[in-house]
């Protein structure tokens, strides 16, 4: 008697669960189909934006490389074109990157132009701002024997904080062109502050040191 018991009540127990379900079917069924509907587009669709974003990122890297290329076999303007054209049509970080070097060629045969263009990176908000602190880098660099000292203060002051990690480059960008602005004073300040950081790349201190003997030199002379 009792196994025919237990036999019924789990009979009744399997008819529940299955009227139970039954009627979680009617009342969410539509509900669950659409949701998985939506896994599978959602999947679908994600997996085809990543095939298409690296099949545009690939096509933009290699018109780069052809761009590099033309650069380093002396052909400029060439260049210049198809760093233009990336930089329209582009896909990823490729403009930006074509901007930068479309900015560094100029560099070689009008400065200013150069310094016109990093300067326009520079103040892009929507470009990452690692690639901005370059770009005033790379301008303040490019100043420094043509302009005022307070033209390179305008572009890298603002890196030279203790925990910028361009504030190397940007301190000796300061002390050079106060140094050739004949501020010798100022010039130790930033060759000293260089001089005095523990994490000063050797080479930087090196360069540094020498000129804080020079400076000394200059001024017991």
């Amino acid at each position: 008697m009792t196994n025919q018991n237990d036999s019924f009540i789990r009979e009744v127990n399997e008819e529940l669960r299955s009227d139970q379900m039954r009627a979680v079917w009617t009342q969410y069924g539509l509900i669950v189909v659409a949701i998985a509907v939506a896994i599978v587009i959602g999947t679908a669709g994600y997996r085809g934006y990543v095939y298409w974003s690296g099949k545009q990122a690939s096509a933009s890297g290699d018109k780069f490389l052809t761009a590099m290329k033309l650069a380093s076999d002396n052909k400029t303007d060439e260049a210049l074109a198809a760093f233009a054209q990336l930089e329209k049509d582009g896909y990823g970080s490729y403009p930006v990157l074509a901007r930068m070097r479309a900015a560094s060629l100029k560099a070689a045969t009008d400065p200013k132009a150069a310094v016109v263009e990093l300067d326009a990176v520079a103040n892009d908000k929507t470009v990452p701002d690692a690639v901005r602190d370059v770009a005033r880098l790379r301008a303040g660099w490019l100043l420094i024997d043509t302009a005022p000292y307070a033209d390179v203060s305008k572009e890298v002051e603002v890196l030279t904080d203790a925990q910028n990690p361009m504030r190397h480059s940007a301190r000796e960008a300061l002390g050079l062109s106060a140094y050739k602005n004949g501020d010798f004073k100022q010039a130790k300040d930033w060759f000293q502050l260089i001089a005095n950081d523990q994490q000063t790349p050797v080479n930087v201190a090196n360069r540094a040191r020498i000129m804080l003997d020079l400076l000394t030199a200059n001024t017991k002379g």
